[in-house]
């Protein structure tokens, strides 16, 4: 495992004092249950969660001094997102190093939004305690710095309706028109976005909300060569 955790140190960009913190941060909640039992690295993964998003929130506050309230906590939501983070944990191949029980192993689940973030979440938590809040502030600068500096993302549902507005007076409505019924499933639920009962774009997503979102940017991109 020494090996291991040398290489993943070095695509993290950081080095840890204490082994058995990233060995904790890195051993998912199902090898732990397997294995002796505990909740693996559920502990750590709330921690970080908080440190991500008190520092998130100061870099922005700092680099962007004209930006309102919203403008910040909507710039922050899509940087801690579950997605985002699992972008970032992609990155670093997260997934090559976390320890997953047989279930999730069988299952791919390496790949799966929710432990990567999860796990990149435990990671920092692991060193923040290791190291400090200055270690966990570089590796946050190194994956998000370039995010932090642009503006907010713009919402593709909230574009859409003012398209829709603007064409048709009409508010889009959005129809859920499937729904597998499986929690893991990243393509759960098919969403259709429509204006006076016209479809004007459908998407995919592990929820409600990330599916109607898919659908908006394909209505956005059809509406952009629509001629109404």
């Amino acid at each position: 495992m020494s090996a291991d955790l040398d290489a993943f140190e070095s695509a993290l960009g950081c080095s840890f004092q204490d082994r058995e913190l990233l060995d904790r941060a890195l051993t998912h909640a199902s090898f732990a249950q397997e294995n002796d039992g505990d909740r693996g690295n559920e502990r750590l993964e709330f921690l970080g969660d908080a440190v991500i998003g008190m520092l998130t929130a100061r870099l922005l506050y700092e680099d962007h001094p004209d930006w309102s309230e919203g403008d910040l906590t909507r710039a922050r939501a899509a940087l801690v997102n579950r997605g985002a983070l699992a972008e970032c944990a992609r990155g670093i191949d997260l997934g090559r190093y976390l320890r997953l029980g047989r279930t999730e192993q069988l299952s791919a689940g390496e790949g799966r939004d929710r432990i990567l973030a999860d796990g990149f979440e435990a990671v920092l938590g692991a060193l923040y305690l290791d190291s400090g809040v200055d270690a966990v502030e570089e590796v946050v600068r190194s994956l998000f710095g370039e995010s932090i500096h642009r503006g907010p993302t713009p919402d593709p549902k909230t574009e859409f309706q003012a398209w829709a507005h603007c064409q048709f007076k009409r508010t889009p409505s959005y129809h859920t028109s499937r729904d597998s019924g499986t929690d893991e499933d990243e393509e759960r639920f098919t969403v259709e976005v429509r204006v006076e009962g016209e479809v004007w774009g459908s998407g995919v997503g592990r929820t409600k909300q990330l599916a109607g979102r898919s659908a908006a940017e394909a209505a956005l991109v059809r509406s952009a060569s629509a001629d109404v």
